[in-house]
C-alpha cells in the first residue's frame, strides 16, 4: 500500500506540475514526435486543412454520438426539384436511345444537347440570381442517378458542368465581375464549360502538373498589360471537344517578381474562352467506347490577362486549395450517383431476369447459386442508396467532408463493379451480346471510368482515406503536428503539452475501453434505438474504439513510416470506411420509418460491413511489423477472436424473394431505375415480361395440375402446352390468350440482338458528331 501510495503521488506530481511535466515528459516526447512525424509539406497541409470533418470525426473518437447521426436532417427534394424530376428529366429520358448514341451516333443528338441547355440541366448548381436552377446536392445526385439508368453518356454530360469546373469554382472564388460575366451564359447553355487538370505527366499526382504560366508583360486588346504566358498539354478532359470556356490549372511563376517577392507562386486556376488565340481543343478520346465528349487541350505561349485568374490576381497560387475543397462535388455527388444508378438498374433488371429466365423447368432465380449473387446485388444496392443520400445530405448541410467523400468515391464505385459482375454472371449470354435489348453492357463498360477518375481508386484507398483521415479526423494529431511546426519553439511546446495530456487520456481510455468491450462483446454499450438494429450500434461503437486504439499505436510505433506502409494503413482506412457505410445504412433505415420489409437489406448491409471490418483488422494484425504490439492489440480488441460473419443464407433468400416479385419493396429499392413505356424498350420489355409472368402464375398452376393428372402432356414447348390445355378445357380462350402473350414477351425478353450481314457496317457514326 505504501509503495502504491508513493507511485500515485509521484505520478500526480509529474503530470500535475506543469514545469516538471514539461521537462520530464513533454520535451522528450516532443523531440521524438518531431522526428517520427515530420511536419506536413505545404501541399499536404492544404489538403489536410481543406474541407470539413463531419461524421468521420465521430467514428474516429471511439465513442460515436449516435443521436447526432439521427439528428442530421433527412435529405429530400423540394417541390421545384421534384417537379423537374417529373417533367424535364422524364422528357429527357424519352428522348434518349442509348444504343444509337453509343454505337451509331457517338454523341448525343442535337435535339438533346439543345434541350439540356434550354432546360437548365447544366445550371443545377448555379444560383437563380444568375439564371440557374440552384438545386440541392441531393437533387443533383438524384437527377444524375435517374439519367444514368437510361444513358451513361447523357448522365456524364449533365454531371460534369455541375461538378468540379468553372461554375463551381466561380461561385466559391470568382470575383463579382467574373460571376456577372460567366454565370448567366453558363446557366443558359450559351457557354459549355470544361476543366483541364490532368495531363500526360500528372494523373493522380495532380500537384505535380508540369503545365506552366509565367507572369510577364504582353499585349491584350491592343494594350500592353501584365499577364501570364501559358504552356499546357492536358488529356482526359470531359466536354473539352465541345467546350466554349476552359478552366485551366497550371503552376504559376513570377521570375521578374511583378506580383511580389515570390518567384514560385504555386498552382493557379484561370478561365479562358476556347476561342482565345492559341487555345487548342477538339481532339477526342473515347473512354471505354462511351460517347460522352472527352478529349485533349493544349496551348503554347498563350498570353492571358491577370484578371482571368479565377478570383483575380489575389488568388494567384491558391489553386490547389481551391481544387481540393471543390473535389467534394465529384467525389460526393457525381460518382456516387453513377454507382447507385448501376445498383438500381442491376437490382431491378436482374431480379426480373431471374424470374423470367427458366432452366430445368424452373426460374433460375430459384437456384441458390443465383440467389447468392442476386442477394449481393440487392444488399449492395441498399448500401449504395443509403451512402448516396447521406453523403449528398452532408454537402447540403454546407459541409465539404473530404474524407467522407473519398470513402464514398472509392467504396461506391467498387460496390458497383461487384454487383455489375454479379448481374453479368446471372444474365450470362443475355448480358454479353451488345444491342438495343442490352441494358447492362454500357453500364459495365463505364464502370472502369468511375474507378479511374477523380483520383484513381488505388490512390484513394491507399493514401487518402486513412492517410488524410487519421490526421484530419483524429481529435489531437493534426493540432499536435501544427504545434510541432510552430516556428516559436517555446509556444509550440506549450501547445503540445496541453494536447499531450488529453491524447494520453484518450489513448488510455481507448485501451481499457477496447478490452472491456471485447470481453463483454459490447453487451453494455448503449444504443439509440431498440429492436433488431440495436446490436449493430453497439458493435459499431466497439469497432470505433478499436480503430482509435489501433490508429494511435500505429502512429506511435511507425510514425512517418506509416504513410509509406500503404497496405497496412489502407486496412485501417477500410475499417473507417465500413463504419461509415454501416452508419449510412442505419441512418437510412431510421429516416425511412424503420420499414419492417427493409430489415433483410439492413441486416445484409451491416453484417457485411462488420465482416469487412473484421477482415481488415485480421490483415492489419497479421502484417503489423512489431509482432508484440500486434499480439497485444489483437488481444485487446478481439480477446476471443474475430466473430463477425457474412449474412446467412436465410437473409439472402429474403432479399431474393423481394427482388423476384412486383411490390413496394422492389419499387422503393430501385425507384430511380428507368423503365421504358414502350414494350420494345430494353428495360420496358424485361419489366413487362416479368410482371406478365408473375400475374400468369395462377394459370400456369392450372396447367401444372393438368399435367399431373395426365390431361396435358409434359416436356413440350409452352405454346403447344397452352394449345392443348385450351383444347381439353383446362383454359378458357381468354386465359390461353393471356398465356400466349406472356410466352411471347418471355421469349422476346430472354432473346438477344442479332444483326444481318452488312447491318453493322451501315451504322457509320455521324461525321460531324465524331
Amino acid at each position: 500500500m505504501l509503495i502504491l501510495l508513493i507511485l500515485v503521488v509521484t505520478l500526480a506530481v509529474v503530470f500535475g506540475v506543469a514545469d516538471i511535466r514539461r521537462n520530464l515528459i513533454t520535451k522528450p516526447v516532443f523531440t521524438v514526435f518531431k522526428k517520427i512525424l515530420p511536419p506536413l509539406s505545404d501541399t499536404e497541409r492544404e489538403a489536410m486543412e481543406a474541407g470539413d470533418v463531419w461524421w468521420d470525426g465521430e467514428l474516429f473518437k471511439g465513442k460515436p454520438d449516435w443521436q447526432q447521426l439521427h439528428s442530421f436532417p433527412k435529405p429530400e427534394l423540394s417541390a421545384d426539384e421534384q417537379a423537374f424530376m417529373d417533367n424535364q428529366v422524364e422528357t429527357l429520358l424519352g428522348m434518349l436511345d442509348d444504343y444509337k448514341i453509343v454505337q451509331e451516333q457517338r454523341d448525343l443528338p442535337v435535339a438533346v444537347w439543345d434541350y439540356l441547355k434550354r432546360e437548365g440541366f447544366f445550371a443545377m448548381i448555379i444560383p437563380k440570381a444568375y439564371g440557374g436552377r440552384e438545386f440541392s446536392a441531393i437533387a443533383n445526385s438524384t437527377i444524375v442517378s435517374r439519367i444514368a439508368t437510361r444513358s451513361l453518356t447523357a448522365a456524364v454530360t449533365v454531371m460534369v458542368p455541375n461538378s468540379l469546373g468553372p461554375g463551381e469554382l466561380l461561385m466559391h472564388y470568382g470575383t463579382q465581375q467574373q460571376k456577372d460575366f460567366w454565370l448567366p451564359s453558363l446557366a443558359n447553355g450559351t457557354d459549355v464549360p470544361c476543366f483541364a487538370l490532368t495531363g500526360p505527366e500528372a494523373g493522380s499526382d495532380a500537384g505535380g502538373i508540369p503545365d506552366t504560366g509565367v507572369v510577364c508583360k504582353g499585349e491584350f486588346d491592343g494594350k500592353e498589360v501584365t499577364g501570364i504566358r501559358l504552356n499546357w498539354d492536358k488529356r482526359y478532359i470531359t466536354l473539352a471537344p465541345v467546350a466554349t470556356v476552359l478552366g485551366l490549372a497550371f503552376k504559376l511563376y513570377d521570375p521578374e517578381k511583378l506580383l511580389g517577392d515570390k518567384e514560385e507562386l504555386g498552382i493557379t486556376c484561370a478561365l479562358i474562352p476556347t476561342s482565345h488565340k492559341g487555345v487548342q481543343i477538339g481532339d477526342r478520346h473515347f473512354p471505354m467506347n462511351m460517347a460522352f465528349m472527352n478529349g485533349t487541350t493544349y496551348g503554347k505561349d498563350v498570353f492571358i490577362p491577370l484578371d482571368w485568374i479565377i478570383g483575380g490576381p489575389d488568388y494567384a497560387g491558391r489553386g490547389w486549395r481551391m481544387l481540393v475543397e471543390c473535389l467534394s462535388a465529384g467525389r460526393g455527388i457525381s460518382l456516387p450517383a453513377l454507382a447507385t444508378a448501376t445498383g438500381h438498374l442491376a437490382a431491378r433488371m436482374t431480379g426480373a431476369y431471374g424470374y423470367v429466365r427458366q432452366q430445368f423447368g424452373m426460374s433460375i432465380g430459384k437456384f441458390e447459386g443465383v440467389q447468392e449473387s442476386l442477394a449481393r446485388i440487392g444488399g449492395l444496392t441498399y448500401s449504395l442508396e443509403a451512402m448516396r443520400v447521406m453523403t449528398a445530405g452532408a454537402i447540403d448541410m454546407k459541409l465539404s467532408p473530404s474524407v467522407v467523400t473519398a470513402i464514398a468515391k472509392y467504396h461506391m464505385t467498387e460496390m458497383s463493379r461487384t454487383l455489375m459482375n454479379d448481374a453479368f454472371d446471372i444474365h450470362a449470354g443475355r448480358a454479353i451480346q451488345v444491342g438495343p435489348k442490352n441494358y447492362l453492357a454500357h453500364g459495365y463498360m463505364g464502370i472502369p471510368i468511375s474507378i479511374t477518375v477523380e483520383g484513381a481508386n488505388i490512390l484513394t484507398r491507399n493514401l487518402m482515406i486513412f492517410g488524410q483521415g487519421a490526421t484530419r479526423c483524429h481529435p489531437y494529431v493534426l493540432a499536435e503536428l501544427e504545434a510541432a511546426a510552430n516556428p516559436d519553439a517555446e509556444q509550440g511546446l506549450k501547445q503540445f503539452d496541453s494536447l499531450l495530456l488529453k491524447h494520453i487520456g484518450f489513448a488510455i481510455g481507448n485501451t481499457f475501453g477496447a478490452l472491456w468491450q471485447g470481453l463483454t462483446a459490447a453487451a453494455f454499450n448503449s444504443a439509440p434505438v431498440s429492436g433488431e438494429t440495436a446490436r449493430y450500434y453497439k458493435q459499431l461503437s466497439r469497432m470505433s474504439r478499436a480503430l482509435a486504439l489501433s490508429a494511435d499505436f500505429s502512429m506511435l510505433i511507425l510514425g512517418g513510416e506509416l504513410k509509406r506502409r500503404e497496405m497496412l494503413s489502407a486496412r485501417l482506412g477500410d475499417v473507417l470506411s465500413q463504419l461509415y457505410i454501416a452508419s449510412a445504412v442505419l441512418k437510412f433505415y431510421e429516416d425511412n420509418g424503420r420499414q419492417q420489409c427493409d430489415l433483410p437489406f439492413v441486416h445484409y448491409s451491416v453484417q457485411r460491413a462488420l465482416f469487412e471490418i473484421g477482415r481488415a483488422f485480421a490483415g492489419f494484425f497479421a502484417n503489423f511489423p512489431n509482432r508484440v504490439v500486434a499480439r497485444v492489440l489483437k488481444t485487446l480488441v478481439f480477446p476471443f477472436g474475430i466473430g463477425y460473419k457474412m449474412p446467412d443464407d436465410a437473409t439472402a433468400i429474403q432479399i431474393c424473394e423481394a427482388l423476384s416479385k412486383p411490390g413496394v419493396v422492389r419499387d422503393r429499392l430501385t425507384h430511380l431505375c428507368y423503365i421504358g413505356a414502350d414494350e420494345n424498350d430494353a428495360t420496358g420489355l424485361m419489366e413487362n415480361a416479368f410482371v406478365t409472368m408473375y400475374e400468369a402464375q395462377p394459370l400456369m398452376k392450372k396447367i401444372y395440375q393438368a399435367q399431373r393428372e395426365g390431361k396435358v402432356a409434359r416436356k413440350q414447348p409452352l405454346d403447344k402446352t397452352i394449345a392443348q390445355a385450351l383444347e381439353v378445357g383446362v383454359l378458357s380462350e381468354a386465359e390461353a390468350q393471356q398465356l400466349n402473350r406472356m410466352n411471347t414477351l418471355r421469349f422476346s425478353a430472354i432473346s438477344v440482338d442479332s444483326f444481318k450481314p452488312g447491318a453493322l457496317e451501315a451504322q457509320t457514326p455521324n461525321a460531324d458528331a465524331a
